[in-house]
């Protein structure tokens, strides 16, 4: 979970490294070319983040490369030793290839009687806290030998880890990982916050991330343009339709799910039990005949149908004002069937699990005439969409979701640690919500049936994907601080779904 107030568009927005870089420029301009004013306000912030989090430290081993990043490092050093907080410097850099601002920053340190030793010197790492400042933004592909020592020697230490500006290793355009990166338990980004940080890897390996503005004047922001923005479920709720007084069921929305072939009932019917929790005012269900018993008594409020052809499926298009399809759909005749039936029914629809799979294998026509797609892939059904790897969609996340909206002219929301929602124009929204109890059987279900049910309810896709995908990570988040990681099935996150819908939360 991230320090990013919702009231801060510059806190909200993320930004590639080459803005990034434009903006520290732009920034130093602001500050009459004063390029160690910066510097000194980054390792003043990191240390002050640093005492905050782990209270006053026996030992304070900071690691430093050859950048700025390094400065920042150099900074926080002279600042722990002039409060007489013991302090070393574990040096990887050629101090002949400095900037003049990380030389300075470097003095600064020697001038405080910061000990300064080399990392091929024996360190051990057996006490206090870490700061990582090797590499920066600056640092992409495979670590070069001195900096994968440093790096193995950080994570196996066991030690508290502070990252300046980044984990070393992360690419922060992507959010992946080459080879290998530091694991943080807290990083601190500054001026403009990297995209990297929040999805893929950066999820796993960031901690928890506190931006600093460094007190650069708003205006510095006004003329770049950011790569992706963090959602906000506090702004998001105002959404949410009022509920007139003399309201009535068929003006809440009506969503159908349609799935649960043979031996997948249940994702059918967690759906469809999310798609009423999420306030929609009819829920039905198209299954297998065989599933109809166990859906109404999970759920007695949805009406559950069963069908076993497209032909059976047609004339109850009629009814619901959007589709959800795709859990438990399966890969049968009976499958391909239902799908081809919703997508000619020419409503508004969420495709899910196995209707993308079948969509990835060319057995449905592509979504050419416009229709409103939203497609909620996770990442091995967004490889087989794009015809790739997993990998190749983990190592940039951004450009795949991209990809994908664009070869099947749908909104598209991207699943996984750092979850990705791509519209036609809109920039790209990263969720900042979510936790890694989400890694069960059912998740994926339950978001497909509460986009579903805001659709209904009259939301565009693009805003109906955005709250659903940040109240299901939020009741996530709300069910571990209450129930713990371990043991959370996906139906448990109801409750806190519903006391999310009812503001009790917020």
């Amino acid at each position: 979970m991230s320090h990013f107030p919702a009231q801060s568009p510059i806190q909200d927005n993320l930004y590639r490294v080459e803005t990034v870089r434009q903006l520290d420029a732009a920034a130093i301009d602001a500050l009459d070319g004063s390029g160690i004013v910066l510097m000194k306000r980054a390792g003043v912030a990191a240390f002050k983040e640093l005492l905050e989090a782990f209270g006053q430290p026996s030992l304070i081993t900071v690691f430093c490369g050859s950048g700025n990043n390094a400065g920042d490092g150099y900074v926080l050093a002279a600042m722990a030793a002039q409060r007489r907080i013991p302090v070393r410097l574990v040096e990887l850099g050629n101090s002949g290839k400095f900037t003049a601002e990380t030389q300075r920053a470097r003095q600064f340190a020697e001038q405080a009687k910061v000990s300064m030793i080399a990392l091929d010197s024996g360190i051990e790492l057996t006490e206090g806290v870490i700061v990582d400042s090797l590499l920066g933004i600056g640092g992409s592909g495979p670590l070069r030998a001195p900096y994968a020592k440093a790096v193995g020697l950080i994570n196996d230490s066991g030690l508290p880890v502070l990252s300046v500006d980044i984990p070393s290793g992360l690419d922060a355009d992507t959010g992946s990982v080459a080879d290998m990166a530091v694991k943080a338990d807290l990083t601190v980004t500054f001026i403009g916050a990297k995209q990297g940080l929040f999805t893929g890897r950066g999820s796993a390996l960031c901690g928890e991330i506190i931006y600093h503005s460094l007190d650069v004047p708003e205006r510095v922001f006004q003329d770049f343009r950011p790569a992706s923005q963090l959602m906000d479920l506090f702004d998001l709720m105002d959404y949410l339709p009022e509920l007139e007084g003399d309201v009535h069921k068929n003006q809440r929305g009506h969503s159908m799910v349609i799935g649960g072939d043979h031996g997948y009932g249940g994702a059918a019917a967690m759906a469809a039990q999310a798609s009423l929790k999420a306030g929609c005012g009819l829920t039905s269900v198209a299954t297998q005949p065989q599933h109809i018993t166990a859906v109404l008594a999970r759920c007695p409020e949805v009406m559950a149908c069963g069908v076993i052809s497209g032909q059976q499926l047609q004339p109850l298009l009629d009814r619901p004002n959007v589709l959800v399809v795709g859990p438990g759909l399966g890969r049968s005749a009976w499958s391909e069937q239902l799908l081809q039936k919703a997508v000619s029914a020419g409503l508004p629809m969420v495709l899910d699990a196995d209707a993308l799979n079948i969509l990835a294998e060319g057995r449905v026509v592509p979504n050419t005439g416009g229709q409103q797609w939203i497609l909620t892939p996770h990442p091995g059904e967004a490889a087989r969409l794009l015809n790739t790897s997993v990998a190749a969609i983990q190592a940039n996340r951004f450009a795949a979701v991209r990809e994908i909206q664009q070869k099947y002219n749908a909104l598209v929301l991207l699943k996984g640690p750092g979850t990705l929602i791509a519209g036609k124009e809109a920039i790209i929204k990263v969720c900042p919500y979510g936790n890694p109890a989400m890694a069960t059987a059912g998740m994926g279900d339950l978001l497909s049936g509460i986009i579903g049910s805001l659709v209904a309810q009259g939301l565009s896709l693009q805003i109906a994907a955005e709250l659903g995908c940040c109240l299901h990570s939020s009741a996530a988040d709300m069910a571990v601080s209450e129930l713990g990681y371990r043991g959370i099935a996906a139906t448990d996150l109801l409750p806190y779904l519903h006391k999310l819908l009812n503001q009790e939360y917020l």
